[in-house]
């Protein structure tokens, strides 16, 4: 008897790996990715590493990606990373809003997302201004429906300051600020909604010495070297710390690496407006608008707020861009 319940354990054990697997998440990347945009000054770098990591995730299956703001160049460098880190893969890539400021506006990342809407039920990582997927649910709000889980990187808990570093200077809350009606629009849709931004973000840290190996790999890494250097010098100057916070890798792992964060369950949000706490940023000395969450609001938007990423995260991002 004790021999034939060993088997069966066993046999168990056998099949729970297969029992475990489940289809890849569909998911749709709507970005306004910048990584290596030829400016005066270095632009974030965190929504192209975001990219690098999600291409290497095996449950991920990225239906399509659209950019927002600085399309021409989002959508040519959004190009060569598929050729570099996802070779052979056809992920079709459309251009959306140009400056994030025009919601209704058609584009083809608008229609593109629509019509894959309306062959499956999609989730939707977005990692930058709300206004591709504002468009679509302002002109076709019977798509909300078809939309399971929007993950951004924005939002902040009440009174919550965005300062990176040694805390020398205070930054804005890019994403929500740009284009503030898009996400009013998302809110009032009823879709389940997460926050993963700064708050979640500002403890996860990459250094010099975290990605100098991509000094000596091949031409995709010493590429990504390349761009990663200068940001991380304007890094220490702006903020006194020479590196960089991957912002946009927090929204990326609800999807991934959930146990990695701690997490607010439906939590209360708001749209406040007053004094502008930043002092670096293109809107300055002004009131301005804060997405922010609190038990204490009385709100008919709810959301899932990420405020902590974990440790043990940061070497996953590092594993993951590493190209192939």
């Amino acid at each position: 008897m004790r021999c034939l319940f060993l088997y069966l354990i066993c046999l168990i054990a056998s099949t729970l790996p297969l029992q475990a697997q489940t289809s890849p998440t569909r998911l749709w990347l709507d970005t306004d990715i910048m990584i290596g945009l030829p400016e005066n000054a270095p632009r974030e770098v965190d929504d192209g590493i975001a990219l690098i990591m999600a291409l290497a995730q095996p449950q991920l299956d990225i239906v399509g990606i659209s950019v927002i703001t600085e399309i021409d160049y989002g959508y040519q460098v959004t190009q060569q990373l598929l050729r570099d880190y996802a070779p052979g893969r056809t992920i079709p890539v459309y251009k959306g809003s140009p400056k994030g400021d025009d919601l209704g506006t058609e584009t083809d990342a608008s229609r593109a997302l629509a019509a894959a809407l309306r062959q499956e039920k999609l989730n939707i990582l977005a990692l930058g201004p709300a206004t591709n997927i504002a468009t679509v649910l302002k002109n076709h709000p019977e798509l909300a429906a078809r939309i399971g889980t929007i993950v951004f990187c924005a939002g902040r808990t009440t009174g919550y300051p965005f300062r990176p570093g040694l805390r020398q200077h205070t930054v804005w809350d890019y994403n929500f600020e740009l284009d503030v009606e898009s996400f009013r629009v998302i809110l009032d849709a009823g879709i389940h909604v997460v926050l993963s931004g700064y708050q979640c973000s500002e403890y996860l840290h990459l250094g010099k010495a975290d990605v100098q190996f991509l000094r000596q790999g091949n031409k995709a890494d010493r590429w990504l070297y390349g761009v990663l250097e200068p940001w991380m010098k304007l890094s220490l100057d702006l903020f006194g710390v020479e590196g960089f916070i991957p912002y946009d890798t927090t929204p990326l792992g609800y999807f991934t690496h959930p146990q990695y964060f701690l997490i607010e369950r439906d939590i209360p949000i708001v749209i406040n407006y007053r004094q502008n706490d930043a002092d670096l940023g293109p809107r300055l000395g002004q009131d301005k608008y804060f997405l922010e969450v609190s038990r204490e609001y009385i709100s008919r938007w709810k959301v899932d707020f990420a405020y902590r990423t974990l440790p043990g995260f940061e070497e996953l991002v590092i594993e993951a861009i590493k190209a192939p």
